[in-house]
Parts: structure tokens; C-alpha cells; sequence
């Protein structure tokens, strides 16, 4: 057990946390070993990649299905690539119709629609190139008996100017991560409140309930690093999760809001494009923390 584990668990059993999200969702199998579920809106050309290395894997189109999740009530062209897809993948197409932006929510509805043993959550830009990832990650929890797998990441986009090249390998997010079904229905998913980082908050629960997540260096995929060129949305996720405080004991939140703020020395000495967003994000966090406290609200929708 490591340090951050053995924290987390020993603060449960101090300060009694509920370990359980917003979802209620049954841990029935429907059909299907894989769900890749994907949460988006417009970015068609990002959206386009990820769905034509889904349509190459060498696993069999009838063990996985792919569920897409467009916000604000979708558009012409996500109803569209859903449809041209069709013809390739076992794909079905959701639009969220309220709580618009928020993506607790929007997971949460998208976990909802799917019918695998094992969950697998996909950003609209990531990139898999192995075309027996998924043959390999339903493989691994096989043999492994794990709650969750987490692939190996790497920044793409690096070589634009003014973007950098930094993912932190192996990071518990939703960008590409895997979780088995049944652990999902027992932690009830993720907190609907949550407008960005829902996974943060979901990976507390996780370790303190003593599930383990397994590292795999043979998963590999690609995602842009952190951009942080407006603080809208790092504000509207430091004001949600200052929303948190009545779901958590004090020292626990306090936690959870030093993670969000930890970068902010970073802008004083922004040693590079890595640091100057982290510290981006941090000040954005922060800003939604007095947000909270002065009852104030975002117009980030």
C-alpha cells in the first residue's frame, strides 16, 4: 500500500466518509464484454480519429459496443458521424438534455446507457493506435481480477507552437481509463455536481474503499496535455468541488481543495509552458473556491 492509499484509508476510518456517487446502476452484463463510452460536443474532426481507431480493432465488432454522449442536446453533425459509423461499429448515440456542461452529469448518463462487463471511458482527442488495445485491456482484467487498468499516456500536440510535451504516464483520468462494471455500480458512479476532474473526486472513493488500480504498460494512448487558456471552466470545477463540503468531513475537503490550488506557486516562477498552465488552472481553482464562499456563480455553461 502506498503513502496516498494508506492516507485516504485511515482518514475513512477517522472521519467516516460515504464512498458512494450519484449513479444507480445495475452490474448486469448486457451483451457485451466492452463499452467504450466517449462524452462530447461538436469537435467532429477530433471525434472522427477516435471512432476510426475503434473501427480497426482487431476485436470482434459484436464484443464491444461504443456509446456516445453529445452535450446540449447534440448536433446535426454528432448525430451525423454516429450514423456514418454505424456501418462499422456497434454504436449508439445520446444527447444531454440538461444540466448542460457538467461533467458528472454527463458520464453518469453515459455509464447509464451501457451494457459491458468492463467500462471504458474515452475523450473525444484521445489517441489509441494499437489496434489490439482492446483485445488486450478485456485480456488483462481476465487475468488480472483487477477493479481498474489504467493505460500508459503520452502527450501529442507537442510539436504546435506554444504547446509542450508533458502527460504524466500513469494518471487515474477519464481521458482513457478502465473500470470493471460491478466496481462502478458499487461506488455509484460520479458525483453529478462535478463540472471537470469528476475522475479526481471519483479515484478519493476509490483507494479509500481499498480498490486497487493496475498499471499497464502495454496500453498506450495519446491526449493533449493541460491547455489552460481562459479560467471559465477551472473555475466552474474549483466552485463544484468547493460544493463538495457537505459530502466530506472537513479535513478531507480541505484536501481535495489544496490538490486543486497546488500549482498556484507555480505562477510566479513559470519555468515553463507546463508549469504557467498547471499554475493557470490552480489560480482558476482557487478563484471558484471564493465563489463558493461569497455565493457567487459562473457563467461557464
Amino acid at each position: 500500500m502506498n503513502l496516498r492509499s494508506a492516507l485516504l484509508q485511515g482518514l475513512n476510518k477517522i472521519f467516516p466518509f460515504s464512498l458512494k456517487g450519484d449513479l444507480e446502476i445495475s452490474s448486469e452484463i448486457k451483451g457485451v464484454e466492452l463499452s467504450c463510452l466517449i462524452n462530447f460536443y461538436g469537435r467532429i474532426d477530433l471525434l472522427s480519429g477516435i471512432l476510426f481507431s475503434l473501427s480497426e480493432q482487431y476485436l470482434d465488432k459484436k464484443k464491444f459496443e461504443v456509446i456516445l454522449v453529445e452535450d446540449r442536446g447534440g448536433t446535426d453533425e454528432g448525430r451525423a458521424i454516429a450514423e456514418k459509423f454505424k456501418r462499422r461499429l456497434n454504436i449508439r448515440y445520446f444527447v444531454v438534455t440538461e444540466n448542460y456542461g457538467i461533467l458528472g452529469a454527463a458520464r453518469n448518463f453515459g455509464v447509464s446507457m451501457a451494457y459491458g462487463r468492463i467500462i471504458l471511458f474515452l475523450d473525444d482527442d484521445t489517441i489509441i493506435l494499437q489496434r489490439d488495445f482492446l483485445s488486450t485491456l478485456i485480456r488483462e482484467f481476465e487475468t488480472l481480477k483487477c477493479n481498474a487498468i489504467i493505460p500508459h499516456g503520452s502527450a501529442n500536440y507537442s510539436l504546435l507552437k506554444h504547446k509542450y510535451s508533458y502527460h504524466q504516464a500513469y494518471f487515474p483520468t477519464n481521458r482513457c481509463m478502465a473500470y470493471c462494471r460491478k466496481t462502478l455500480s458499487e461506488l455509484h458512479g460520479f458525483v453529478s455536481s462535478i463540472v471537470g476532474q469528476e475522475d479526481v473526486e471519483f479515484v478519493i472513493r476509490f483507494i479509500a474503499s481499498g480498490r486497487k488500480f493496475y498499471y499497464s504498460p502495454r496500453l498506450r494512448y495519446y491526449h493533449p496535455p493541460l491547455i489552460v487558456n481562459n479560467l471559465n471552466k477551472s473555475t466552474a470545477v474549483g466552485l463544484s468541488f468547493a460544493g463538495l463540503r457537505k459530502r466530506y468531513p472537513l479535513v478531507v475537503w480541505l484536501m481535495l481543495m489544496a490538490n486543486g490550488v497546488r500549482h498556484l506557486p507555480l505562477l510566479a516562477v513559470p519555468f515553463s509552458e507546463k508549469s504557467k498552465m498547471q499554475g493557470r488552472f490552480s489560480l482558476g481553482f482557487i478563484k471558484g473556491i471564493f465563489y463558493w464562499m461569497s455565493g457567487k456563480k459562473t457563467d461557464y455553461k
